[in-house]
């Protein structure tokens, strides 16, 4: 095997795996990311991806490889961007490694991240929440499944995979409710529940029976609801409840936009965005600022107040010699 070779199979297996205890995700994001890049690279190069040389992935090819993913693949700039973290982690593994290739992966490292436009977050409204809740049909089991669904992830703002990943023992319905999740990077959280979810759980669990380790939101078949299944009903729910609120018809309705609306929520109660870091699983408190950003009425609120540039300066002054006695106290 060459150079290359046996440094990514190191890379998957020390550095990963033993070093970093990477999650199934990153090690599956990092897996499709190499993937392409040796497709890539053996059809420039015209050598198979096992023979491929570290030499050879040098950075005017790496460069091509990222340009590929945009205009042929259609890939976004964050998609560009997440493949490139991961071939840097790769050459800086690979710099211990190889001293005698430390020019070209200095050139690999130095590519930059391309800056992309942030676009406002889409949430729903309180009507537009209430319309899709309203919309399963409780008349049925999968509808009963759904709305306790949607209720928990409109208000924990948990990610799909952390509410898909929930099992029954995770939810505590006592003193304190809340539920536990696994979140990203194998980060562990506790998120409290409200009453109504309390109450609508409470109701869903005694419905659902099954043992501690079971999904709390399984398929029809038991086993655990998949990421399309999500998508769908949440397409399907939507749908209905546009017909209620036909302001939803303008929106794609995902996961994430009920996790959007679950932090939009807390801003607008005034929850410091240090706890909505918390209680999102954010690991910078920075990432929660987009929410800031969203938020209209908090721009409104501090637009009023502003005094206008036409006010006179002026000093308080006591409306009645009363009051003024007891200001002077």
């Amino acid at each position: 095997m060459s150079a290359l070779a046996p440094t990514l199979q190191a890379f998957f297996t020390e550095r990963l795996a033993r070093q970093r205890a990477a999650s199934p995700h990153t090690v599956a994001a990092y897996r499709d990311a190499f993937r392409l890049l040796l497709a890539f690279a053996a059809e420039r190069t015209g050598v198979e991806p096992s023979r491929l040389d570290l030499g050879e992935l040098d950075a005017p090819l790496v460069a091509a490889f990222l340009d590929h993913l945009e205009h042929e693949r259609g890939n976004r700039v964050r998609t560009r961007n997440a493949r490139l973290a991961a071939i840097h982690s790769l050459y800086r593994f690979a710099a211990r490694r190889h001293p005698e290739h430390a020019d070209l992966i200095a050139r690999v490292l130095d590519i930059p991240p391309k800056r992309c436009e942030r676009a406002l977050v889409t949430f729903l409204t309180a009507a537009e929440l209430q319309a899709l809740l309203a919309a399963p049909e409780r008349s049925r089991w999968s509808g009963r499944r759904d709305h306790a669904l949607l209720l928990v992830a409109a208000q924990t703002g948990l990610r799909a995979s952390e509410l898909l990943g929930l099992r029954i023992d995770d939810v505590h319905l006592g003193t304190g409710a809340h539920v536990a999740c696994h979140g990203k990077g194998r980060k562990q959280r506790i998120t409290p529940l409200t009453g109504e979810a309390v109450r609508c759980l409470r109701v869903w669990l005694k419905e659902r029976g099954g043992e501690g380790a079971d999904p709390l939101f399984p398929a029809r078949a038991g086993r655990p609801l998949g990421r399309d299944g999500l998508e769908r009903l949440l397409q399907k729910h939507a749908a209905r409840a546009a017909r209620a609120c036909p302001s939803l018809a303008a929106k794609r309705i995902s996961p994430h936009v009920l996790r959007h609306t679950a932090a939009m929520q807390l801003l607008a109660a005034g929850v410091d965005s240090s706890v909505i870091a918390l209680w999102l699983g954010h690991e910078r408190v920075e990432t929660t600022q987009i929410y800031l950003h969203a938020d209209l009425a908090i721009k409104e609120r501090a637009l009023a107040r502003i005094a206008p540039a036409s006010a006179r300066p002026g000093r308080y002054r006591a409306p009645d010699r009363l009051l003024a006695f007891l200001e002077a106290l």
